[in-house]
């Protein structure tokens, strides 16, 4: 809980994102919560790879169910260029964040 409000960390909850499968199961173990917070790990490969699309696809699903995700990379510049751009873009606004550490993470949530 964070300010009252049930948010899942990802990795307690048994939450991996590695394939497009993975984002529907994430989105019914979110439905009621205040949201989500994903670390790197809990990510594959992949999801950093954009051309992949699912980074793309976990992005739009949890916006359309409107559930927040914070997704904890403390070095998006390690996954490339367009990850980094892609983290810059969604590290202070909208529904998911990028954010650099975890207490970040809890922050954005407090707010």
């Amino acid at each position: 809980m964070i300010e009252g409000r049930k948010i899942l960390i990802a990795a307690d909850a048994g939450i991996a994102i590695r394939s497009s499968g993975d984002v529907s199961n994430a989105i019914g173990a979110c439905l009621g919560m205040g949201g989500v917070i994903l670390a790197d790990t809990d990510l594959s490969p992949e999801f950093f790879d954009l051309r992949t699309g699912l980074a793309g696809e976990l992005f739009q699903k949890f916006m359309n169910y409107r559930i927040p995700v914070a997704i904890v990379v403390p070095d998006p510049d390690a996954y490339g260029e367009r990850f980094s751009e892609l983290a810059r873009e969604h590290s202070s606004r909208g529904l998911i964040r990028l954010v650099r550490s975890l207490n970040e993470a809890t922050e954005w949530f407090s707010e």
